[in-house]
């Protein structure tokens, strides 16, 4: 009896200890982890797409938005940009009139329009002397911030981009009417962050320009080295904070440049609504540059925002203490391994099989609160206990994988990718596995691609390219991986298949022919859902071509020790390539060439034939138009 239980607590222990390892080593390497870009990329993820699910986070008090718009460039179609200065003025001084807190000029002059029309020495003119006066009038008045911006040299060495210099003669405080408004996008483009303070020392205009009109708003003294505002003690340090946007573009009130400048602006209701408000100025046009990525570009709704924007949503955070907070590195790591401790305790208890069902579905709730912590400007991790959990997973059900099982999990990882689901499974009930480190096999290889791909292109914004294309592929792949084939790539709107690899049919030839001409149904049918989706855009009329040759071909596990893919590659590659462009030239969707007709058997309907001569061959190849098949 003592016998037993004394086991019986050995076992306990062993699992007891075997948990806690689990528990701190899938823990410490997910915290590692979390430290490296490709983890920050999958947090950013998330949480730019909380921003989108929950839509407009809170009513903007704060700041607002004069737009200089395409209204506003077509009412002064006539002046150029660079002789707007009375304009601005015009605006200022409205502005101050409605009762604007502060008002920040997101444009910066490099000359103003007197001192270059000086230059050109012409006749002295009433016109050329006081040309900028509303400019300067606005400027002298006071609570006005105008921009400078930290550019670096050629030397490498930084310098400031400054207003001219009888503009920053009239700024009644000098260095603190200016305010540096450098954006600083995370590696991939997306704005989440902004400086306060770019350069520390007093004595240089070096506070960011929302940090200044926040600073002019809450009369807050630009030299001290320590404010209070909204809640939080900002320090006079170059230190990072998160950007609590209100909401999407257009969430920050906004008024038309144009608004300003009619003569009965003060009568508007959205100009009156400016009062009190800080109020940044700044291009929001078709031709404009200064249109960035935020948390809110994500999704089918995706845009950009104007800089200015960012600007107004920094002010509205400052001042109203809406940061987004990440846990201290101690809540981070206690949170994430309060999760582990859990699963890790089934995991130890659990068949595999139920092991990875509570693996996902644990993982898949992470993430319920994490948006309702950010809600509450809370961010809380998601792929890093993620990767927690997987590590997790893996430590503890590891040793009962046998080596079959090990070697399946590689294929179905291998191939999952690019073979349905049923091929991976004919894959590991084959006792023939492919050879992932080379083979040649006779196969039958497909390429296909979309007609007057450039051109609709070029009628289509980056995001509406993106989204034909996963639409195009979603539907023109199916009949590949209907019959047995392998998505090789994607290669731009192109895509290449293989029929006989990593599955040996015996009858690939047929399945690819059966493919394409599946293809080409779903691609005309696919024609309806681009005139539904782009109607009007004048588009030319959708349509693919599809190139099919069979022949000995070279497969493996090609590539990097970092980046691997499987592919086929060869002379039956290049032709099969070099088929696809050949349907332009037979006008005809399907070509395939004598050895896949031969090869695919009886019952294959062919129109047009010729023989042609496709680069990188010196012998002929007879091309068969195919327009249907029997069975």
């Amino acid at each position: 009896m003592r016998n037993g239980q004394s086991t019986g607590r050995s076992a306990a222990n062993k699992r007891l200890v075997f948990w806690f390892a689990v528990v701190v080593l899938a823990t410490s390497a997910a915290f590692g982890l979390a430290r490296t870009s490709g983890v920050r990329s999958m947090e950013n993820f998330y949480y730019d797409y909380w921003h989108v699910l929950t839509g407009v986070r809170y009513e903007p008090r704060h700041a607002a938005f004069v737009s200089m718009d395409d209204e506003t460039l077509v009412a002064l179609k006539d002046d150029p940009l660079a002789f707007w200065a009375p304009h601005f003025g015009r605006a200022m001084s409205v502005l101050d009139q409605a009762g604007a807190a502060v008002v920040g000029l997101d444009f910066i002059y490099q000359v103003s329009a007197e001192s270059w029309l000086k230059k050109l020495n012409l006749p002295d003119s009433a016109i050329s002397r006081n040309y900028d006066a509303p400019l300067r009038a606005a400027l002298a008045s006071g609570n006005k911030i105008l921009i400078t911006h930290l550019v670096t040299l050629n030397t490498g060495e930084l310098d400031l981009l400054l207003p001219p210099e009888d503009q920053r003669y009239l700024l009644p405080a000098g260095m603190n009417d200016l305010g540096v408004a450098n954006l600083f996008p995370d590696d991939d483009k997306h704005v989440r962050r902004f400086y306060p303070v770019l350069i520390p020392d007093p004595g240089v205009p070096g506070i960011g320009f929302a940090m200044q009109l926040s600073l002019r708003a809450a009369r807050a003294d630009p030299a001290a080295e320590v404010w209070s505002m909204g809640g939080e003690q900002i320090a006079r340090a170059t230190l990072p904070r998160m950007i609590g946007y209100a909401g999407p573009p257009g969430t920050i009130p906004t008024v038309s440049m144009n608004a300003l400048l009619k003569d009965n602006a003060l009568d508007d209701p959205a100009v009156k609504a400016l009062k009190g408000r800080v109020v940044v100025i700044g291009a929001n046009n078709a031709g404009t540059s200064d249109r960035h990525f935020t948390p809110y570009s994500r999704g089918a709704r995706a845009d950009q925002m104007a800089g200015a924007e960012i600007h107004a949503n920094i002010v509205e955070t400052i001042l109203s203490g809406r940061y987004p907070h990440s846990l201290p590195a101690w809540g981070e790591g206690a949170y994430v391994a309060l999760i582990v401790a859990l699963c890790a305790f089934f995991f130890l208890r659990l068949h595999v099989g139920w092991g990875a069902v509570l693996a996902f579905g644990a993982m898949i709730f992470v993430a319920a609160p994490s948006y309702l912590f950010f809600r509450q400007n809370w961010v809380l991790p998601v792929a890093e206990p993620q990767l927690a959990l997987l590590g997790a997973y893996l430590l503890t059900l590891g040793l009962r994988l046998t080596g079959e099982e090990r070697e399946r999990s590689r294929i179905r990882q291998i191939f999952g990718r690019y073979v349905s689901d049923e091929v991976v499974a004919k894959l590991l009930s084959d006792d023939r596995r492919p050879d992932l480190g080379g083979e040649a096999l006779q196969v039958t290889v497909l390429f296909s691609d979309i007609r007057n791909f450039t051109t609709i292109s070029e009628k289509l914004s980056a995001h509406e390219v993106v989204e034909m294309l996963n639409a195009y592929f979603t539907r023109v792949c199916e009949p590949i991986l209907e019959q047995g084939g392998t998505v090789d790539k994607y290669i731009g709107d192109a895509v290449m298949a293989v029929f006989g690899s990593p599955v040996t049919y015996p009858d690939h030839a047929r399945r690819a022919v059966r493919a394409a001409i599946g293809m080409a149904r779903e691609a005309a049918a696919f024609t309806e859902w681009m005139q539904h989706r782009f109607p009007d855009r004048g588009l030319p009329v959708f349509g693919i071509g599809v190139g099919m040759h069979t022949g000995e071909a070279v497969i493996g596990d090609i590539g990097t020790p970092k980046r691997k893919e499987f592919t086929a590659i060869g002379d039956t590659v290049n032709a099969a390539s070099r088929l696809e462009g050949v349907t332009k030239e037979l006008k005809c969707v399907i070509a395939a060439s004598e050895a896949t007709i031969v090869a695919a058997g009886e019952g294959i309907r062919t129109g047009k034939r010729e023989s042609v001569t496709v680069k990188g061959r010196a012998e002929p190849i007879t091309v068969f138009e195919v327009l249907d098949m029997s069975g």
